[in-house]
């Protein structure tokens, strides 16, 4: 029979919440191997889940985050044997259910172990995914948020997550809903969780301004937010709000639009530039050599959805992203991705118009 993997990574590095987790002489960790009938191997924080099927290995992987969060204090095994009952519970009682419904219960049981979580924080995103996308059997890495069930839904996602984690900078291009941005997100806070960076960093142009925001009311923040709105959507769906709040007032996150990166160097930060096919070719430039010791890029955007204000004349400038992914594919350490229709994960309806719009476009339609 064919094993299936998947890994969880303990958010830090607390040798007292691991041997927590673990037990005497791994003995938690044994107790969840019978249950669910797989196998665990530990390298330090970093757990191998091997179990008959993706979707067993990823209950594993839920169930090792929900007992992590638990490990503050010491768990005997009668804990353990009580938190597994509970979990498959949850799951046995949708045996029958969509994928969806299946890991929404996953996710409300974890989410309920966390203490002192405010009810409005406890409240699960309503993302409409796409119910006639495949159910990957290996999802690929498992992120540490506050959304245990954040997984690839499409090969394509599984491969930008993996190309994201393992090169200095990754470009993610295709039409809106196929988790470009959203993953990417995702990806820089896991690595803030787990000390492999200091700071987020979340950019994109405000071209609908055309970075001219004097005419727009209130302070400089006013003026910008509503250009920044979604990069704040996708952090509060990452993280509880406060601890978003917390951080951007630390400036541990930094969201801002792309005029403010000029002239910094940003070491141990994970830096992500959002619709950048709105940028020219000399902000794109400057944004990429911001880039420091210890941090890591994401540049994401749909090239067929510029919006660049035209120039005297007439024309229209190049896009920044489509000439740095002519120049810069071949370069070692940078990965380019190419997202399709396919891969939108949105409400299905998102799909369909975006398949119409294409249509129109190559009948030259407009009607």
């Amino acid at each position: 029979m064919a094993s299936h993997k998947t890994q969880f990574i303990a958010p830090k590095s607390d040798n007292q919440r691991l041997a927590h987790l673990c037990g005497t002489l791994d003995e938690n960790l044994r107790q969840i191997e019978q249950a669910y009938n797989a196998t665990i191997s530990r390298r330090g924080g970093k757990f191998t889940i091997s179990a008959a099927s993706g979707q067993r290995a990823q209950e594993v992987a839920q169930a090792l985050a929900y007992f992590y969060d638990l490990a503050g204090r010491e768990l005997s095994i009668d804990d353990v044997q009580l938190g597994i009952v509970q979990l498959q519970a949850g799951f046995a009682n949708k045996r029958h259910a969509s994928t969806d419904e299946q890991r929404a219960d996953a996710r409300l049981l974890i989410h309920a172990s966390r203490a002192k979580v405010d009810d409005d924080e406890a409240r699960l995103p309503s993302h409409a995914l796409n119910p006639n996308l495949p159910v990957l059997e290996d999802a690929g890495p498992v992120l540490y948020t506050r959304r245990p069930d954040l997984q690839a839904r499409t090969p394509r996602q599984k491969i930008y997550l993996e190309n994201i984690l393992s090169h200095d900078i990754t470009f993610g291009t295709g039409p809106a809903g196929t988790g470009k941005t959203y993953l990417a997100v995702a990806c820089a806070v896991d690595a803030l969780e787990r000390d492999m960076v200091k700071r987020i960093v979340l950019t994109r142009p405000a071209v609908e301004a055309g970075e001219r925001l004097g005419f727009l009311p209130g302070d400089l923040a006013d003026k910008v937010n509503p250009y920044l709105r979604p990069l704040y959507d996708a952090l509060h769906d990452m993280m509880p709000q406060p601890k978003v709040a917390s951080m951007l007032e630390v400036g541990s996150i930094e969201v801002a639009p792309l005029a403010f990166m000029r002239g910094r160097t940003l070491n141990d930060a994970f830096i992500i530039l959002d619709e950048a096919q709105n940028t020219t070719q000399e902000q794109m430039k400057m944004f990429l050599t911001r880039m420091g010791f210890g941090s890591r890029m994401v540049v994401t955007g749909d090239t067929t959805q510029i919006d660049l204000p035209m120039q005297p004349g007439g024309q229209r400038p190049r896009s920044g992203l489509i000439h740095a992914l002519n120049i810069l594919a071949k370069v070692p350490t940078i990965a380019v991705h190419h997202f399709s229709k396919a891969d939108v994960v949105r409400h299905p309806l998102v799909g369909a118009i975006v398949n119409a719009y294409d249509n129109a476009e190559k009948s030259g339609s407009s009607s």
